[in-house]
């Protein structure tokens, strides 16, 4: 097995990384002070084919695999988590559930706007009190003569505020529990449809977090998405793919953090000499080096078997499951090697801290990672 990247991967990871350090690295702290995703970054990541990634060239999009999103979604966190975390989000869930279940209609009226970056896509499955149980939703969607009426709201939801369509989960058919969920498009602009609370977040502060409410929010017939009664079940196929997504951001929060303590480790001396010259600081290094190289593994090999048609749902969670985990832990050790300067905003490590923590929670948390891997384990399923 050859875990080589191609020539043309190499490039793509050159590429990004310098589109990365040139365009987001100098406005890292302004855009998490501004608590905004900068609208004037949204062309830019267009231009480069970032809003499109896998979407095929017919559909204006990149026509990229999943190990190649992987690259992109690595190098853009490794410079900014939070802008990482919104290309992945337009990309693995809007774009992503209208390209695989929306009708041949749907994907020519929306799915190139997305990947021309005309439209940011957002996708609304968790409620305030529906998150880890997602599937007991309350909002809810009842035909209205040629189409559907909206009632309900949505939480925690990447660019809720600032989306230009959402994909939206709604009960349809209360009776039926999973096969009675249904999925929706609904533009910016529809009536009944809003932003409600803007989140005030610890980290990841650049993304867009917010409430998306729907009062009687009124959709043609042709704005459902996939068959009726099954928008659950292919939000949690969504989901796998996405868990890929959020494995590849781990990596790459984790390989900035890791930079930032290596860089910091050989200029900083103490006791007549650079600190990377001790050994509690070397080991730290190694250890964090060793675990960022497993979690990029696992989560290659992941988007490797998407890549070849492969059912990915133990794959993708235990590649998210380590690669989080393991980037909460680097990020915590780039702030102690940074010592007190780690604690304050004039260096990068306190923001992959504060950023790192949601990668443990969202797209499934690391507890609903393991009840997935689990079941598998237990079902004997290969």
């Amino acid at each position: 097995m050859d875990f080589r990247l191609t020539d043309e991967q190499q490039i793509l990871r050159r590429s990004v990384r310098d589109f990365g350090e040139a365009e987001i690295r100098p406005h890292v702290m302004a855009w998490d002070e501004a608590q905004a995703f900068p609208p004037e970054l949204f062309d830019r990541l267009a231009a480069l084919g970032l809003l499109g990634i896998q979407i095929p060239e017919e559909y204006a999009g990149a026509g990229l695999s999943a190990v190649d999103y992987c690259i992109c979604i690595e190098e853009l966190a490794r410079v900014d988590p939070a802008i990482a975390l919104s290309v992945a989000a337009h990309n693995g869930l809007c774009t992503a559930h209208l390209f695989l279940f929306g009708s041949e209609a749907q994907k020519r009226q929306f799915v190139p706007r997305l990947a021309r970056g005309e439209l940011l896509g957002a996708w609304g499955l968790t409620e305030s009190s529906a998150g880890s149980d997602a599937a007991d939703m309350r909002t809810s969607a009842s035909r209205d003569r040629d189409g559907w009426v909206i009632n309900g709201a949505k939480t925690f939801i990447t660019h809720g505020a600032i989306g230009g369509l959402v994909v939206i989960m709604a009960v349809t058919n209360r009776a039926r529990g999973n096969h009675g969920i249904s999925a929706f498009v609904v533009e910016r602009g529809t009536q009944g449809m809003s932003a409600g609370k803007k989140e005030n977040k610890l980290g990841m502060r650049a993304s867009d977090t917010s409430e998306v409410v729907l009062r009687a929010c009124r959709v043609p017939s042709d704005h459902l998405v996939g068959q009726e009664g099954e928008g659950f079940i292919n939000a949690l196929q969504v989901l796998d793919a996405g868990r890929i997504s959020i494995a590849a951001l781990s990596v790459g929060l984790a390989q900035g953090a890791y930079d930032a303590a290596r860089r910091y480790a050989l200029e900083r001396r103490q006791f007549g000499r650079a600190i990377a010259g001790f050994q509690a600081i070397r080991w730290k290094l190694a250890d964090m080096a060793t675990h960022i190289e497993a979690a990029r593994l696992l989560t290659y090999r992941a988007a490797s078997l998407k890549d070849r048609h492969r059912r990915i749902t133990r794959e993708a969670a235990m590649a998210k499951l380590f690669a989080s985990e393991m980037a909460v832990r680097t990020a915590e050790e780039c702030v102690q090697i940074h010592g007190g300067y780690g604690f304050v905003k004039d260096y990068p490590a306190e923001k992959y801290y504060r950023d790192v923590k949601l990668l443990t929670i969202g797209e499934g948390t690391s507890e609903i990672q393991r009840l997935v891997i689990a079941r598998h384990l237990l079902a004997g399923r290969d």
